[in-house]
């Protein structure tokens, strides 16, 4: 189960890097959906992790379970940051906002759970 989480997670996220180069689905102030704030080095970082994604659903169930981890990690701390620079870029870099920040949350929550808190029997399933 775990396997098919991060291939879902991970096509989610390259469809997510995709929209966020696609005029009209992206709006000429930079917010996907009309919402959340990206720039290139943004897109390219979901096409990225939702590649990676997609090769460790494809490989095994440790390897899933480590990327949640780390994953979980990585965007907990991205949120941290969100809230300190506000409706800017990130460490000068990564475009973020407010919705960006909570939607980086509730991501950081599932990877953590996926990661850590799942029951290796529930998942392996």
């Amino acid at each position: 189960m775990l396997k098919k989480v991060a291939i879902a997670f991970g096509v989610v996220m390259l469809l997510v890097g995709v929209l966020g180069f696609i005029p009209g689905i992206t709006t000429s102030d930079n917010l996907l959906l009309g919402i959340f704030k990206v720039n290139a080095i943004h897109n390219i970082i979901h096409l990225l992790t939702g590649a990676v994604a997609l090769y460790v659903g494809m490989t095994s169930y440790k390897s899933s379970r480590v990327y949640f981890q780390v994953f979980g990690i990585v965007y907990a701390l991205v949120a941290i940051l969100g809230f300190f620079y506000g409706d800017g870029d990130i460490l000068g870099i990564v475009s973020s906002n407010m919705a960006d920040t909570i939607l980086h949350i509730v991501i950081a929550l599932a990877a953590l759970y996926f990661g850590f808190a799942s029951k290796a029997e529930e998942m392996a399933m």
